[in-house]
């Protein structure tokens, strides 16, 4: 426990320095904020929480998954992941440690996509899109831990990014699209859990299992390698 908190606080530290990732974490609800004031209300055609949902699957897909990535990257491109793999520190610590910061940070946000939406399914809206969090958390991990640098990390989370964010909104007005992604994390954002959680929640959780044994995986094999 003691490594999580430590590798916490680290991690805290240097995302506050961090602008390029902080601004994601702001600029996806200012655009869901813009489109909804601007664009979908006052129009009885759209939904006054499309953009809200639209831009929270955007924002789960592919701005948590490049923040953990970037982070996770440079841990490997400046030694640190194989000084704590030597040091004793194990896969699940790692992750809940560097995690943790990532995820805290996008409580805050999904609260500002729950207000700017108005959903009235608050506790249901909040549960899927933290699941989803972190699911993009892990897999972004993984994704970092095979790169050997932030710019090879750019270049192996960007092609998954934009297909996890923006398939779902594709699949709002295509559904050929909708069917193809139906077992996407972030597809499950998208989904009428008004009546229903259950199921979104379940896929969301069975992403995350697999994700997690490919993370240990790649920090198993990957985390003493320079």
């Amino acid at each position: 426990m003691r490594s999580v908190n430590a590798i916490f606080i680290k991690q805290a530290k240097d995302m506050f320095k961090n602008f390029s990732v902080l601004v994601m974490f702001i600029i996806f609800p200012l655009v869901a904020f813009a489109m909804t004031h601007f664009v979908a209300q006052g129009n009885d055609d759209i939904p006054d929480g499309m953009f809200a949902t639209m831009m929270a699957s955007i924002f789960v897909g592919m701005a948590l998954l490049q923040s953990a990535c970037t982070v996770i990257a440079e841990d490997r491109e400046k030694k640190s992941l194989r000084f704590l793999v030597l040091a004793g520190v194990n896969p699940l610590s790692y992750l809940l440690g560097i995690g943790g910061v990532i995820f805290v940070a996008s409580i805050f946000t999904s609260l500002a996509f729950a207000y700017i939406g108005n959903h009235a399914e608050f506790v249901p809206f909040m549960a899927i899109m933290l699941s989803g969090a972190v699911a993009s958390i892990i897999l972004g991990a993984t994704i970092g831990i095979y790169a050997k640098n932030q710019q090879a990390a750019t270049g192996l989370s960007m092609p998954i990014a934009m297909v996890l964010g923006f398939a779902p909104m594709i699949a709002t007005f295509n559904e050929r699209v909708a069917g193809m992604v139906e077992f996407f994390y972030t597809q499950q954002i998208n989904a009428d859990f008004s009546a229903e959680i259950t199921r979104p929640l379940l896929i969301i959780w069975a992403n995350i299992a697999v994700l997690i044994v490919l993370f240990v995986m790649a920090y198993v094999k990957k985390g003493l390698r320079d």
